[in-house]
């Protein structure tokens, strides 16, 4: 109806496009080849968006849908685009029911109100209809960051819901009036993780900036100290200069605790001689929490994932103080409850009947629940193909044995596991990595598949 306003393509503004890099990082999309799946276009599409090239409207307008931008706050066109864009949305307010993120339903509470199904991919937002409460994780949480010096430690496989409690976590630690901090080592570049020294410096920098906000004149300050008090680092060790600076300069500039959330801690496994000193350095404050009240001021909350154990030959937890919480599997109820937020009026049954295939798996039921709703797929279908290559899972699981190919030893296992109706027993090293990447259940010194999807799909590779 409108071709005679439709826009050739629209590009980001020249300026927009490092904030939009950045954001592509903070959503989850480490690369371009991710981002381009999610919206199912090709990888020279993303290319083209992220480089300040024309890409079509509607690719454009999906693209601003997941990674949370206002089409008009970045885009880069002309009056005949604008033009289309007002006029579309005078059509229609809302995307197409096809669009994956798109999908009005109503809320039990509401059946009026319209929301939009949501895909299950990163983080759930604080509003989200679509978050399911584990009550006692979080009210444990809640309740222990209000203690002096308290650390928590979030870890699990990925797709568990780590970053979402952890934001939930943080919210709540700052509606209690604390000052929060919180760093994402996805997004740190990498040349701050070349020696201990700089890793230390950006460190304290970042959270320098994140404390002082807009008061310019702290920031100024407390920077011009930790220039001059940095220099010791060489005679008395970096470590040392790092706690010495919060102890003498940072924290008598602030009148309230601070928690810092460290977000995708897993990153630095990476770089042993970091993490190893890092993670000693937080130890040792927690620890000195328990004897000096400075130290009390400072509380902590880390997510980090169980998988980035595997690669990097870890056959231990690197960090064992604090609280430390797994992420339970969703319970039948809490299954049943989120296919109704769906608008899925399931009975008892086809409650079990997928939770036969998924267990209680947050990320796997959520797409399950999601693709459903959105009319892609039915139950019946989804149950049939759901553990092969063609299913829903096929990135996922192609991921999960792409892993396990690199590391034979794991895939070996994974095979006696898969093909035998009853436990086995594994090495120590070989049980907790398989543990670690979300694919086994443990019994004692017993091993089985996490779920009938993993047996059904792994047996067949």
């Amino acid at each position: 109806m409108y071709d005679s306003v439709m826009p050739r393509g629209i590009k980001i503004k020249t300026e927009f496009i490092p904030i939009v890099k950045q954001r592509m990082l903070q959503r989850g999309f480490a690369r371009q080849i991710d981002l381009a799946e999610r919206i199912e276009r090709s990888q020279s599409v993303i290319n083209f968006f992220l480089n300040g090239r024309k890409v079509e409207y509607l690719t454009f307008y999906e693209l601003c849908e997941v990674l949370d931008f206002e089409v008009k706050e970045i885009a880069d066109y002309d009056a005949l685009a604008i033009a289309y864009i007002e006029k579309t949305q005078k059509i229609d307010s809302s995307p197409s029911p096809s669009s994956p993120l798109a999908s009005p339903v109503a809320t039990s509470d509401s059946p009026s109100l319209n929301l939009y199904l949501e895909y299950p991919e990163g983080e759930v937002p604080l509003d989200s209809p679509f978050y399911v409460e584990r009550a006692s994780i979080e009210q444990r949480c809640y309740e222990e960051i209000k203690k002096p010096g308290s650390l928590i430690r979030i870890k699990a496989p990925q797709h568990m819901g780590k970053s979402s409690l952890l934001t939930r976590i943080l919210q709540q630690a700052e509606n209690q009036g604390n000052k929060v901090v919180t760093i994402d080592f996805q997004i740190t570049d990498e040349e701050f993780f070349s020696d201990l020294n700089k890793f230390l410096r950006w460190f304290c920098d970042t959270v320098t900036e994140a404390v002082a906000g807009n008061n310019r004149e702290l920031l100024e300050k407390l920077l011009q100290q930790l220039d001059e008090h940095w220099k010791s680092g060489k005679r008395f060790g970096y470590m040392k200069s790092c706690k010495n600076y919060f102890e003498r300069y940072l924290f008598p500039e602030i009148n309230q605790p601070l928690v810092l959330g460290l977000e995708k801690v897993d990153r630095l496994f990476e770089y042993p001689k970091i993490y190893k000193d890092f993670f000693g350095l937080l130890r040792a404050v927690h620890e000195e929490a328990k004897r000096r009240d400075i130290w009390k001021q400072l509380r902590l909350a880390i997510a980090y994932s169980t998988e980035a154990y595997v690669p990097v030959d870890i056959n231990q937890s690197p960090f064992n103080v604090g609280l430390a919480l797994e992420l339970p599997e969703f319970t039948q109820e809490q299954v049943k409850d989120l296919a109704q937020r769906h608008q899925l009026n399931w009975s008892d049954t086809e409650v079990l009947e997928l939770m036969e295939l998924l267990g209680g798996h947050p990320f796997l039921v959520r797409l399950a629940l999601f693709k459903i709703a959105n009319r892609d797929i039915n139950l019946a279908h989804f149950l049939q193909t759901a553990p092969t290559a063609a299913g829903i899972y096929s990135k996922h699981l192609q991921r999960q044995e792409y892993i396990l190919q690199q590391q034979p030893e794991l895939g070996q296992a994974m095979q006696e596991i898969v093909t035998n109706d009853h436990p086995v027993i594994l090495t120590t090293e070989i049980r907790f990595k398989l543990y670690s990447l979300g694919l086994v259940k443990l019994q004692n010194d017993e091993v089985t598949p996490r779920c009938e999807l993993y047996r059904q799909y792994f047996r067949t590779q």
